[in-house]
Parts: structure tokens; C-alpha cells; sequence
């Protein structure tokens, strides 16, 4: 795929203006790095002040109708009837033949004939196309991937800004406002995929850049930064977070990613529950950890892993160096028997580098302040 066959966000023009290295993200076009310090600046920024990020790729879809929400409580793994009106909640999509996630992503429960779906870029059309097809009649269920822009504002001073425009703040985590900003609807919700306290604004698509003009002229008194997708993946990976595709695909499932929080195990039905429960009862799959490498070296993703005595015994998922930490940090599969502080030895480019098992987060980060 050229970059003229891919996707674009509606802040494009304003991410080529301040020259942004662009990428391809799931089909889109989108910005990795601005100039001026690129991914570790923009990193620090959103750890001790505060960044704002275009993810506007992100996919958007509503389920409208009586019963929406026990709809998608029969589709997705965690348990919607959990929260209340006005929350948001991580969920997955799962293969029902195999359990393996065919998406990750975040449900806002707005009333029990209304939730409002975000998920992952290059799955959107695949989990709303699984939905279609179960869909009870009475429901509607619109793909509105081009009518909504998102925009992420993260890090320490976020209530600060958002304040500065006169949007709400102080809302507990995961939880949403439907507002309106400069009389255009707003969505605001206590979200994020930083590790930092923050938020994600959802605009109309034709909104998003004077919304995105004003939120960067408001984050200029505590010396903020516009953030790429590359400090987002740094972030995410020192918290741990799952990355789709990554440590979880359509061969990693909930169990195997640690994610069985996020599942629904009393419910009485979801995509994938029975084999999830059998493979739960098992205990033999593979586990998510995280590693610390020690000395020099970057591992990434595909990488092997080896115990003390050169058995190959996992694979990285994600590595990165930690602009925190200032040392290579990992996610990883790993076979069962292993435990936190075991040493081990990752395969980076034919050259074994030491690491030792862990449990992430990689660093202390104020989410849930």
C-alpha cells in the first residue's frame, strides 16, 4: 500500500504543517514523531506535564435500540451490566470458535438502547461486520468511522488544560460527559492508553480542528508538546498495556494475555466463552510477562526467549527502549513454570542479551489520580 492509498485523520493538514514523520497505522496515514525533540521529548512531555494526541483512526460505531446493551454483553468478553450510565469499559472481541481476540476495545455505555463502540483502526470493519451478522432485529448497528474524530490529552497538567477551555475534569476513571464545546457536541470521557492521568475527546470529524488549534494553544503554559503514535507505543509498553496484534491477536487470547479482568466469566454467554473457560480450567497456555533487560540491547517483537539453559521457552510480543528507565523493556509469551525475578536471555539480531522476568507496569504513573 502507497501513502496515497492510505487513510487520513481530519487534523492531516496540521500534523504535515509542523512537519510530522507520518507512517502507516493500520491503513492510515498518521503522525509518529514531530520535529524537535521527537519521540523522547514528546514521552517526557506526557509523563510529567502534559501531550495531546491525534488517534482519530481509531474506529467509531453505535448499537441503537432496545436491548443494545444486552447485545453487546452476548458479543464482548467483560460484563457491561457491571457499570452504569455514564461509563466507559475496556472489553474484547473474541472468535467464538477459538477464542483468540479478533479485537480490543473500549464500549461507552451511554443508556441501555445506546453503546458507543471504539474500536482498533484495521479491525473495525471485521468486528462490525461479526456483529451484523447476529444482530436481532430491532437494532441498528452504524459503522460512523469518518463522523467522529478522537482526540487523546494526556499526562499530569491534562485537567489543567481541558479546564482552560472550559471542559469538565474530575471525573472518576472511565466514566463520560456528553458536553458541548463552543456549542458543537463533545464527548469527554477519563480514558487513555498512557499510564497518566487523562482524556479522550471525541469531536464531530468536522470539529476536530479547531478543538485540536485550541487545545494546542491551551497546553502552551505548562510547555506541552503535540505526541506521535511512537511515544504513545513507548508509553503504553512501560505500563504494560496490550498492543492488538501484538499480545493479542487471533492466536493470543485473554488467558494467554493476562486479561482475564476484562472478561465476563459469570456471564451466561460471550463470543469464545466455552473455549476460554476450558482453556482457563487447563492451565497450560503460554503467559504474558514483562522483561527488563539488563545491560545493553533493544529486543522486539518476534524475538525468542531462552532460559538459563538456552531453551527457548517464549517470544518477545513488544520491546522498546524505556525513555524513563533508560534501559530495553519488554512484553513476552512465555511457557508456564516461569517466575518473576527468573533470568533470562533474549535472541536480539543473533546476539543473546540478558533480561530478568517481571510484572509490569515498568513504572509508577498517575492513571488513576
Amino acid at each position: 500500500m502507497t501513502k496515497t492509498d492510505l487513510l487520513t485523520s481530519p487534523l492531516h493538514s496540521r500534523h504535515t504543517a509542523l512537519g510530522a514523520k507520518m507512517a502507516d497505522f493500520g491503513g492510515w496515514l498518521m503522525p509518529i514523531e514531530y520535529p524537535g525533540g521527537g519521540v523522547l521529548k514528546e514521552h517526557e512531555a506526557v509523563r510529567e506535564r502534559v501531550g495531546i494526541f491525534d488517534v482519530s483512526h481509531l474506529g467509531k460505531a453505535v448499537v441503537r435500540g432496545p436491548g443494545a446493551v444486552d447485545f453487546c454483553n452476548a458479543c464482548f468478553t467483560n460484563d457491561l451490566r457491571k457499570v452504569s450510565p455514564p461509563k466507559a469499559q475496556y472489553t474484547m472481541c473474541c472468535d467464538e470458535a477459538t477464542g483468540g481476540v479478533v479485537d480490543d476495545l473500549i464500549q461507552y455505555y451511554k443508556s441501555d438502547e445506546e453503546v458507543f463502540l471504539i474500536p482498533n483502526a484495521a479491525n473495525t470493519t471485521e468486528v462490525v461486520r461479526r456483529m451484523r451478522e447476529k444482530l436481532p432485529e430491532g437494532l441498528e448497528l452504524e459503522n460512523q468511522h469518518h463522523d467522529y474524530a478522537v482526540i487523546a490529552v494526556q499526562g499530569p497538567r491534562s485537567d489543567e488544560v481541558l479546564e482552560t477551555l472550559g471542559l469538565p475534569t474530575g471525573h472518576e476513571y472511565m466514566s463520560f460527559d456528553s458536553t458541548a464545546w463552543n456549542g458543537k457536541p463533545l464527548t469527554v470521557c477519563r480514558t487513555g492508553y498512557t499510564g497518566e492521568k487523562g482524556y479522550e475527546l471525541v469531536p464531530r470529524w468536522e470539529d476536530a480542528e479547531a478543538l485540536w488549534d485550541a487545545l494546542v494553544e491551551a497546553m502552551k503554559p505548562f510547555d506541552g508538546l503535540p505526541c506521535g503514535l511512537g511515544a504513545r507505543d513507548t508509553l503504553r509498553t512501560e505500563m504494560g498495556y496490550a498492543l492488538h496484534g501484538h499480545e493479542l491477536s487471533m492466536d493470543i487470547t485473554p488467558n494467554m494475555a493476562r486479561a482475564g479482568w476484562a472478561v465476563g466469566w459469570k456471564k451466561d454467554a460471550f463470543w469464545g466463552k466455552e473455549v476460554l473457560e476450558a482453556q482457563r480450567a487447563e492451565k497450560s497456555c503460554r503467559l504474558s510477562w514483562g522483561l527488563l533487560v539488563e545491560g545493553r540491547g533493544i529486543p522486539r517483537a518476534g524475538c525468542l526467549v531462552k532460559d538459563a539453559a538456552g531453551v527457548e521457552i517464549g517470544v518477545v510480543t513488544s520491546g522498546t527502549m524505556s525513555p524513563t528507565l533508560r534501559k530495553g523493556i519488554a512484553l513476552a509469551l512465555l511457557d508456564r513454570g516461569v517466575a518473576e525475578g527468573d533470568t533470562v536471555t533474549i535472541d536480539v539480531r543473533g546476539r543473546d542479551v540478558g533480561a530478568v522476568i517481571a510484572k509490569p507496569p515498568f513504572v509508577e504513573a498517575g492513571v488513576h489520580d
